[in-house]
């Protein structure tokens, strides 16, 4: 991505003669060669005194964010960007401005601020290839952004249907779980009085061997009162006669 520079020394040879206009170009003079040998912070020193000199400078404002870009403070340079538009009428001064402006937002990946900033870079310069370039990479990145927030919010919702369908299996795992326990509450009871029934006293019934007993019994009782009656046929009665 390519970040717009502008030679000051060439804007400043119009600013004539005076101490003071001296003064002021070689601020910015001084700033450029620092910039140049990557002396960043340094450049932002003297860019912002020529710009105490001459606040409404549109090369001093400009290169003042330039410096902030390279020190990566985009937020600084955007403002310094957006200040210099108002300090020129010049549509290529502007372009360039408006392209800076652009790199900017697309470092703090305010995407669709940046493309909206390279349309208007465009509108002024149509034929600034590297302005088109970076155009096409911040649709590019928003398009990436759109698609992966989107495939953020499936993923999201695929989770949110996991978790209801794992809420509904654990429901139906206790609606099941519930249903074998009273099952099996149901067959305990059963059971139970299974064990009570078969467990009562068997009143008034007796086994064969003992039925068998007791009419043996009832037998041998029959005989001996049979017995006892055939002795008592035989013995005379006994009469009292009146001699």
């Amino acid at each position: 991505m390519k970040n717009v520079f502008i030679i000051l020394s060439f804007f400043l040879v119009t600013l004539g003669t005076s101490l003071f206009a001296q003064s002021t170009r070689g601020l910015i003079n001084d700033g450029v060669d620092q910039y140049h040998q990557k002396k960043y912070s340094d450049a932002e020193v003297n860019f912002k005194k020529g710009l105490e000199k001459t606040p409404d400078s549109f090369q001093g404002n400009f290169n003042l964010g330039d410096a902030y870009y390279k020190q990566k403070r985009y937020d600084e340079a955007l403002k310094q960007y957006q200040s210099s538009l108002s300090k020129t009428n010049n549509d290529n001064l502007k372009s360039k401005a408006y392209h800076n402006i652009g790199n900017s937002l697309l470092e703090s990946k305010k995407y669709k601020e940046s493309i909206d900033a390279y349309k208007n870079s465009l509108k002024l310069n149509p034929t600034d290839n590297d302005t088109k370039y970076n155009l096409s990479y911040a649709l590019n990145m928003l398009n990436q952004k759109q698609d992966q927030k989107d495939k953020n919010k499936n993923d999201k919702n695929k989770d949110q249907n996991k978790d209801q369908n794992k809420d509904q299996n654990k429901d139906q795992d206790k609606k099941d779980q519930n249903k074998d326990q009273n099952k099996q509450d149901q067959d305990k009871k059963d059971q139970d009085k299974q064990d009570q029934k078969q467990q009562q006293p068997q009143q008034n019934k007796i086994s064969k061997e003992q039925a068998e007993q007791i009419l043996q019994a009832l037998k041998n009782d029959e005989k001996d009162l049979q017995k006892k009656l055939r002795k008592k046929v035989g013995v005379p009665v006994k009469t009292d006669k009146d001699w």
